[in-house]
């Protein structure tokens, strides 16, 4: 017989016995289809003896007597981690949402990101949770054996939470060739980008306790406006907002550092602009794009490079510091990463610092994120 109708008459076998609801043997009644809605499974937060810090559990279906598995989501705050454990049929977890580590007894620790998918096979003493800065969600799938699907151990300590992790060529970079305020504002930037506001929070909280004023932070967000539009911009904002008010709440009144600058005004704003857009780019910004659509370079020249610039609070550096991080979370913004790449070493960062950014993005944003600068310096600087 043609190998392709027995495959077919095959295929169309199996599909009618599906829809008539017979067995092969005997004509029984299968089993009909479960539908398991939307929250009608258990969802509880993960107990303090097997878990170090906030985890939510959201289970999604539960093992039966054909299928030896459950499923769930969990989502680990910044932070946070499983104990020490294994599973006797093992389990998949895939990221939905974040990037996420799992580290065995031998010391190795594997980040892996939305999308990507971990196998941890049986018996294998392991821990899972969220990167130090930012939440993550990832969906188990565990296997059961004899009844059971996983046997808890003791608490995972800082230093092994944090052994292991830097293992990509952007962790490796000198974190300490860029500034500290820098680094700082690195997550702050990426976050408001990205529109994660729960990770940004933390990464204001964080910069505000390491002695970045509010009006620094302020000023990262209004320059982003132009690169990632006002709804980030404002919703970044919004949340600088609650921080200090929740902060100055527990009686901590964090320092609100300079005022800005006034708009240039009239028409000096784009002749300011236009300097700086010339410095920044090593020559006068010209191109098809700009004689297709002049007016865009108008708005860049007096608004962006003009106006914002203009400012103060923070430099030059600090600016494209601020623009590469949170282009290196916005997809499809390669080439003006690159460009600005090129701009930043027209202000003086150098390619270790630039690699600074990159690694910082790698251990307190996503690997993605990370990936993403390592590649574009690679491709200006390798030029």
């Amino acid at each position: 017989m043609n190998p392709f109708k027995t495959l077919l008459h095959t295929t169309l076998f199996a599909l009618s016995s599906c829809i008539v609801g017979t067995s092969a043997a005997g004509g029984e009644t299968a089993e009909e289809q479960t539908l398991y809605g939307a929250g009608s499974q258990k969802t509880f937060k993960g107990p303090a003896e097997l878990f170090t810090g906030d985890v939510s559990v959201q289970m999604l279906f539960p093992d039966n007597g054909t299928a030896h598995f459950s499923g769930a989501y969990v989502t680990f705050a910044p932070g946070a981690r499983t104990n020490w454990h294994e599973h006797p049929a093992g389990q998949h977890m895939i990221v939905t949402d974040g990037t996420a580590l799992t580290g065995t007894r031998d010391g190795k620790v594997l980040r892996f990101s939305k999308g990507e998918t971990v196998w941890c096979p049986p018996d294998v003493d392991h821990w899972h949770g969220a990167t130090p800065h930012k939440a993550m969600t990832h969906l188990v799938i565990t296997g059961s054996r004899d009844g059971k699907n996983v046997t808890w151990k003791e608490k995972v300590t800082d230093e092994q939470y944090l052994a292991g992790q830097g293992t990509t060529p952007a962790a490796k970079a000198n974190v300490a060739a860029l500034p500290i305020r820098q680094q700082l504002l690195v997550p702050i930037s990426a976050f408001t980008a990205s529109g994660e506001l729960d990770s940004l929070k933390t990464a204001i909280g964080r910069a505000l306790d390491a002695g970045l004023t509010i009006n620094e932070i302020k000023e990262a967000q209004i320059h982003l406006y132009a690169y990632v539009g006002f709804p980030r911009a404002l919703n970044g904002l919004g949340t600088l907002m609650a921080v200090v008010e929740e902060r100055k709440a527990n009686g901590t009144n964090d320092p609100v550092g300079d005022t800005p600058k006034p708009f240039p005004a009239g028409d000096t704003s784009r002749e300011i602009g236009k300097a700086v857009q010339t410095e920044l780019s090593g020559k006068p910004v010209t191109g098809p794009l700009f004689d297709f659509a002049p007016g865009i370079n108008e708005l860049l020249q007096s608004h962006l490079f003009g106006d914002l610039f203009a400012r103060g609070i923070l430099d030059k550096q600090d600016r494209e510091v601020v623009t590469v991080s949170a282009l290196s979370s916005v997809n499809g913004a390669d080439s003006q990463l690159q460009a600005h790449i090129r701009i930043s070493t027209n202000t003086g960062l150098s390619a270790d610092q630039l690699r600074a950014v990159a690694a910082v993005l790698n251990s307190h944003v996503g690997t993605t994120q990370g990936r993403r600068a390592t590649q574009a310096i690679d491709a200006v600087l390798n030029k």
